[in-house]
């Protein structure tokens, strides 16, 4: 082979090389980090204002990335919220609601396209760390919805049978109730490994959960990873290791955020040591704003309003820094509105994963990351909580619908662990512009009518969709949940279904569950009293009186009750089944008389009567409640609830 020849197949070798190692370059897919903080405030970070302690690792990753500073929860609540992160939907969307409960039998949906299971399908190794809080039962954990490896409890850190002061719960507690919390295990894929016990077991949390993913990181280090970092803390009862209790200067809670500061520095510095930081994007934000009746064992929401709970900002506005080298230019900040819902359609733009193909209602932010100007994909943000769409805000602007909300304003906080209490303020038709107002201060109702029609137009389009428990609309494109009472809610035949029902006592407004027709829809209630299918009276129970349309065999009446006295709802002390043939003149089939017992558990208790067949034309069910709630309840003399969900005829 001569000179020329030899050349020419080195020249065709090398370029073909580089060719083929610019495809695997441009191909590479970058690893992902969520770090996720509970209750940490919008002051609680070094870049956002944070006093008394300091995050300098936390400050470094917004040095070298992005600040977010309009950034958003989807809801000011622990379950609610993290189910958004996971799916890219508002939680209505997905019908999981407030914290779940350690006996609570629904959880997120396995059939709901999660961010791991996204990602799996790229090829990524998937892995959780900390707290999940969507479903405890194993058809509701981690490794059912897409991660491959897991370790951490299955809902929050409080949800054990310990008082704030740290000792077991006992008969004279303030919140005797909590007897009824299980153990709170430490889980490690779907095995119970470890019980935190005490006080000094929450201390160890941030520390073993970061040893964890310190080690997934490692594991991984040569293929593609997914890790999702959600810490307990800062969410009472604070816990911190030996190595910062006592080292800020504004105390526990500072001493708590410092050590998940540490815990962010150690996940940069096994991916700088492993020489794959500059191929990670990292999004560091929390669950929802602080619980601020803590008192000295909360955060801060500063300049914005109230906390946790809430849909004023200091609830669901949250810090937010991202970095991503060669992507998310360093040193910058982002003013647009952004949310956790809007993190699935990114991730899937930044890997090219396909997204779900049930509807989401997050949009891609990647323009944003990459400081494009004159971008705005997200221009309209819905402030729902507990199903409730309280606000809406579009640019600048946004408004309040009326509703009851937690307000910790001119309220004594509590201290060291133990909370004060909360108000309820009534909130009306408020306009607010947050550029301008950020503290949402000044009403301008009066001012700009026309803002006020666009933005209820938008809120109209969106309880379409969605629902609005506050002006009891469905919406067309909500999903259940997964449920392990499925069975029980499938839909059942009877004599009654689509009868006509007299009410001589009105149900409330705000449990439904569809109206006049709802006792008689064949549609029965789960354990879970938001699940649209149970009625609900306040005061006054039940008494309804069923119209066959005509003279009836009939041979058995049921209906069936829900307890969850946490809620403050109550079984009732009596129940009358009774049968007429005019509507007028009743005669009484069967009466059942119990009393209050203290029972914490949530169960649903049926009341069932077989006789000889007889024939009638009416059926009327009475429900007595109890007067007001009983002494050793926190509600003691307050008024009961009383849930209904079916009355069944056969």
């Amino acid at each position: 082979m001569n000179g020329f020849m030899k050349k020419s197949c080195l020249f065709v070798f090398l370029t073909t090389a580089l060719f083929l190692f610019s495809c695997q370059r441009k191909e590479q897919l970058p690893n992902i980090i969520i770090i996720f903080a509970d209750d940490q405030g919008y002051a609680d970070v070094g870049v956002f204002g944070a006093k008394g302690f300091s995050t300098p690792n936390i400050d470094k990753l917004a040095d070298e990335g992005m600040r977010f500073t309009n950034f958003y929860v989807s809801e000011a609540v622990c379950s609610a919220s993290r189910s958004s992160l996971m799916t890219g939907c508002y939680a209505k969307r997905v019908s999981i609601f407030g914290a779940l409960m350690p006996w609570t039998t629904y959880g997120l949906n396995p059939e709901e396209v999660t961010i791991a299971d996204m990602l799996r399908e790229k090829g990524y190794t998937t892995g959780m760390v900390g707290k999940w809080h969507l479903g405890h039962d194993k058809e509701f954990l981690p490794l059912q919805n897409g991660f491959d490896e897991y370790l951490g409890l299955p809902y929050s850190n409080d949800m054990w049978a310990v008082d704030c002061d740290g000792k077991p719960v006992g008969p004279k507690s303030e919140k005797p109730w909590k007897a009824q919390y299980p153990p709170l295990e430490l889980i490690d894929g779907n095995v119970k490994v470890d019980t935190i016990r005490n006080l000094s077991d929450q201390a160890t949390l941030t520390t073993r959960y970061t040893e964890r993913a310190v080690k997934f990181i490692e594991k991984n280090k040569d293929k593609p990873f997914f890790l999702y970092f959600a810490h307990s803390m800062p969410h009472v009862p604070l816990g911190v290791s030996d190595k910062y209790k006592g080292k800020s200067v504004q105390g526990m809670y500072g001493d708590v955020i410092e050590e998940v500061d540490w815990s962010v520095g150690q996940v940069v510095e096994t991916l700088k040591r492993l020489g794959i930081e500059d191929n990670t994007l990292i999004i560091y934000t929390s669950d929802n704003g602080p619980w601020l009746n803590f008192g000295n064992h909360a955060g801060s929401a500063y300049p914005l309003r109230e906390g946790k709970g809430t849909a004023f900002e200091g609830g669901v506005r949250e810090p937010t820094v991202m970095k991503w080298p060669g992507h998310i230019p360093e040193g910058t900040v982002c003013n647009k509105i952004a949310s956790t819902i809007d993190i699935l359609p990114t991730l899937a733009s930044v890997t090219g994963a396909e997204l779900p193909l049930k509807p989401i209602d997050g949009v891609s932010i990647l323009p944003l990351m990459e400081g494009k100007q004159n971008v705005t994909p997200r221009d309209e943000f819905f402030y729902y909580y507990n199903g409730e769409l309280r606000a809406v805000r579009k640019g600048k602007w946004k408004l309040f619908f009326p509703h009851n909300s937690r307000s910790y304003e001119g309220m004594e906080p509590g201290k060291d662990g133990c909370p004060g209490k909360t108000k309820v303020l009534k909130v009306g038709l408020e306009l607010y512009d947050l550029e301008n107002d950020i503290g949402e201060r000044n009403n301008l109702t009066l001012k700009y009518p026309d803002i006020i029609d666009s933005l209820n137009t938008i809120a109209d389009n969106m309880r379409e969709k969605l629902g609005d428990r506050l002006t009891n609309i469905k919406g067309t494109e909500v999903r259940p949940p997964g449920r392990k009472d499925s069975e029980r809610m499938k839909r059942i035949n009877h004599l009654a279904v689509g009868k006509k029902i007299v009410f001589n006592n009105q149900y409330s407004q705000k449990y439904t569950a569809g109206g006049d027709s709802a006792l008689n829809d064949g549609l029965r209630g789960s354990i879970d009293f938001n699940d649209g299918r149970w009625q609900a009276y306040r005061g006054e129970g039940p008494d309804v009186i069923v119209d066959l349309g005509k003279d009836t065999k009939i041979e058995k009446v049921t209906c069936s009750f829900l307890n969850n006295q946490r809620s403050w709802i109550f079984l009732p002390v009596r129940v009358d089944f009774l049968i007429s043939g005019d509507g007028n003149k009743f005669s009484e089939l069967k009466r059942f008389e119990q009393g209050p017992e203290r029972d914490y558990k949530q169960n649903i208790k049926t009341f069932s009567y077989d006789f000889a067949p007889v024939k009638t034309r009416y059926i009327r069910i009475i429900a007595k409640s109890i007067d007001s709630l009983p002494q050793w309840h926190p509600g003691a003399g307050k008024r009961a609830w009383m849930f209904l969900d079916e009355i069944v005829i056969q």
